[in-house]
């Protein structure tokens, strides 16, 4: 065993365990100003640290360390980007409920507004228990509900995808009736979330058809019958081709910001006839990363831009690897492994939900990424993990 500081052991595919030396990425500096200066519009979409030692049934109850999530989202504000909040990386509909999503928005939202920070904040229809009976007349009540709550706090509205009216809608008409209704009533233009059913089983054939190009033609029909209510659009479908061709057929006034964790380096540089702004999950493991890169990019040093950021993108392709739902665990272990939290524990005990092998080859990827920027302070959070998982640990 080595006695460099910065060397684990990991886990092999062959079996065996292997040293690793961790790479010192380069410190961003606290307090970065340039973002001003940016010229792509960016949300990171934060993640929520949760209380390790609360007597609670994790699978059926929540309960969130609301000062180290609320300081995480201080990080991202201070690197630069805005905070898409209550999001599905924040373990929306995967162990955080209704609840404790609007206590979440009200939290952040306040915090951003006495900052001067910008954040947008998820609505939707998890308050509401898909049953037989459900309605279309009962999603539009739901999300009317949970839109009038994000909006009574200040925060503009992310209007995410819904389980319930996949589950009920009959057609695309369903669609364009619940969408119309919604968009109308806020007050404030919103960013639409298509979400793919590869984050989320429960949303196969959203907009009406399991056809992405049939899916896309509604979608971009309630935009343009509702240009004045629409801010931007996310889409996480993982296909660059799909993000471009929607991006060149949308309204001059609606932004597309890319979810596509896969592509992320060239749709957010976009081409000759555009790009895409940015409402990222692997924007919060990736912060200091992805804040240099921006920054050369708004300067236009393309070629710096990507020699930044094109080196992650192997670790964000690894951590939204199929089953893409299960990334969050890759979120929050890189969070603990940069001392953004000071564990490994996730609401729902979502942090067993990927194998060893798989957060070694998180390290592995985020060290060849430039990520870390502590690399001995690095080192020992991932050998306490390996260590509970059946690796040796690494020793002083």
């Amino acid at each position: 065993m080595s006695s460099q500081k910065n060397v684990i052991n990991l886990p092999t595919l062959a079996g065996g365990i292997e040293a690793f030396s961790i790479q010192q990425g380069v410190q961003t500096p606290a307090g970065n100003t340039v973002a001003t200066a940016w010229n792509r519009e960016v949300y990171a979409a934060a993640h929520v640290v949760c209380m390790p030692f609360a007597a609670n049934n994790p699978t059926l109850e929540t309960a969130v360390d609301w000062e180290a999530t609320l300081a995480f989202r201080q990080q991202l504000w201070s690197q630069g980007f805005g905070v898409a909040e209550a999001m599905d990386t924040a373990q929306r509909g995967m162990g955080l409920d209704w609840p404790t999503s609007l206590e979440l928005i009200q939290r952040s939202t306040a915090l951003a507004k006495s900052g001067g920070h910008l954040i947008a904040s998820g609505a939707g229809t998890d308050n509401l228990v898909i049953t037989p009976d459900t309605s279309i007349e009962d999603v539009i009540g739901a999300y009317e509900m949970q839109c009038e709550a994000v909006e009574a706090t200040g925060s503009r509205v992310i209007l995410m995808s819904s389980r319930a009216l996949a589950s009920v809608a009959k057609s695309a008409d369903d669609y364009l009736y619940v969408y119309n209704k919604i968009l109308s009533g806020l007050t404030q233009p919103a960013i639409l979330h298509w979400l793919g059913d590869m984050f989320d089983p429960a949303l196969k054939g959203y907009w009406g058809s399991e056809n992405l190009a049939t899916a896309m033609q509604t979608c971009l029909e309630i935009i343009q019958a509702n240009q004045q209510k629409i801010e931007g659009i996310k889409i996480s479908l993982l296909s660059k081709e799909k993000e471009v061709s929607m991006r060149r057929k949308l309204p001059a006034s609606v932004k597309m910001y890319t979810g596509d964790d896969f592509n992320y380096p060239e749709l957010i540089a976009g081409d000759d006839q555009g790009y895409s702004h940015a409402l990222l999950g692997i924007f919060d493991p990736i912060a200091g990363v992805a804040a240099k890169a921006l920054s050369s990019l708004a300067k236009g040093d393309i070629e710096d831009y990507h020699q930044i950021i094109d080196p992650s993108v192997a670790l964000s392709r690894h951590i939204f690897k199929a089953p893409t739902r299960f990334y969050k665990t890759g979120v929050v272990f890189m969070a603990y492994l940069q001392g953004h939290q000071d564990h490994f524990t996730m609401v729902a005990g979502q942090e067993n939900a990927r194998s060893t092998q798989h957060l070694a080859e998180i390290i592995r990827l985020a060290s060849a990424a430039g990520i870390f920027t502590d690399a001995q302070f690095t080192a020992q959070r991932a050998a306490r993990i390996m260590a509970v998982r059946g690796v040796e640990a690494w020793q002083c």
